[in-house]
């Protein structure tokens, strides 16, 4: 049989051009490899056929002729194309008579296919724990805040489709962590996950598959609380923490560094909803000394407000100090109660957060303290 060794191979290659489109798309450099692969196996077949009791280790005789970088350009379902072609082309220059050829073939051919789905196996496997380990190095970047000229490249190699607005999402790590639901549950609402575990903590990197403003007109993109209260289910018992939307990746450890500080200090808050804005969990940070916290809570309530107006920042003073009491509120600033009214009213527009309410009420309050501190010359009455 070695004397048709090439007259098969040649055979083989036509009838993979005349029979697959996949193949004479290929570049002639990958055509010639797979080629190779072909010739491989027969070659192989025809030694093992002679000496049965060597039994060599066939992926090595076939598959080591291939170059790496086939494997990734060659799907498994292609290469089981491949080698049903080659059988097919092997078995027509069999004769009819020849059960012991024959048997021979399909006994060959079978082990193939085995050895094939194992090289791909194997490779999907070890590709599988290279994306693992990358992603916890891109999750802990953006942790840390600690970027290098690699990172967007890591990025990109981990296939993130994610290319609008960013949230972090900090909880408890379940026993058994399903990955793969968290990302199907993302990709059913149009966001993609960078998902990393430090310890007991589970931390994902939420990111809208298309930023806000390629949306079309009338389709609001789901809210970030949204879609961390559909992927609360695979985290573990304990509080969940949502940090501030970001513009991108790149500012990523902005919200990070919230929801980690949110995450460890959300046991003060009795009755914290899970998820949890870590922005509603602004007066905790503060008090346990989060930097990020105070400056939130002044650039975005004290100094508006007192940018705004005297009078809003003062009212705001005296309905927290009175106990959240307009009455009280309007005798001390000598208005009538409705004027209290407006005026809180026009506190929310202005900073979002509503002072009638118990919980926005200490946000708010806690704002004006670490303002107060801040920027000593206000006084209270400024």
């Amino acid at each position: 049989m070695r004397v048709i060794t090439g007259e098969l191979a040649t055979a083989t290659l036509k009838q993979l051009e005349d029979t697959l489109p996949w193949y004479g798309e290929m570049p002639p450099g990958r055509r010639s490899a797979v080629g190779l692969v072909a010739q491989a196996g027969i070659t192989s077949f025809i030694s093992w056929f002679e000496d049965p009791t060597t039994t060599p280790w066939i992926a090595a005789d076939v598959f080591g002729a291939a170059p790496r970088e086939l494997l990734r350009s060659v799907s498994l379902q292609q290469t089981l194309q491949l080698i049903r072609i080659t059988v097919e082309v092997v078995e027509a220059r069999v004769k009819a008579d020849d059960d012991v050829l024959r048997e021979a073939i399909l006994l060959y051919s079978r082990e193939i296919a085995f050895a094939s789905a194992d090289v791909y196996a194997r490779a999907a496997e070890a590709r599988g724990l290279w994306d693992a380990r990358l992603e916890a190095l891109v999750v802990d970047s953006i942790l840390s805040g600690e970027y290098d000229n690699e990172l967007p490249s890591r990025i990109a190699a981990l296939g993130w489709n994610g290319h609008g607005e960013v949230c972090v999402l900090v909880g408890t790590a379940p026993r058994q962590l399903d990955v793969d639901q968290l990302r199907r549950t993302a990709r059913h609402l149009d966001a993609d996950v960078l998902i990393g575990v430090q310890g007991s903590r589970l931390v994902l990197v939420i990111g809208r598959a298309a930023p806000r403003s390629e949306k079309a007109e009338g389709s609001e993109p789901l809210p970030f609380i949204t879609i961390a209260e559909q992927l609360e289910p695979g985290f573990g018992s304990g509080h969940l923490v949502l940090g501030p939307e970001v513009p991108s990746l790149v500012d990523a450890s902005k919200s990070a560094k919230a929801a980690l500080a949110g995450f460890a200090v959300a046991r003060s808050w009795r009755n914290a909803p899970r998820p949890t804005m870590a922005n509603d969990l602004l007066p905790e940070r503060a008090f346990a000394g989060d930097p990020l916290a105070r400056s939130t809570l002044i650039n975005k309530i004290y100094k508006p407000l007192q940018a705004h107006s005297t009078d809003l920042l003062t009212t705001l003073w005296c309905y927290l100090d009175n106990g959240r009491s307009l009455e009280a509120t309007a005798r001390e600033l000598f208005v009538h109660p409705n004027t209290v009214r407006y005026r809180l009213k026009r506190v929310s527009e202005v900073i979002g957060w509503d002072a009638t309410g118990a919980r926005e009420a200490l946000i708010l309050q806690a704002a004006l303290i670490v303002g107060s501190i801040a920027d000593p010359e206000s006084g209270r009455s400024a």
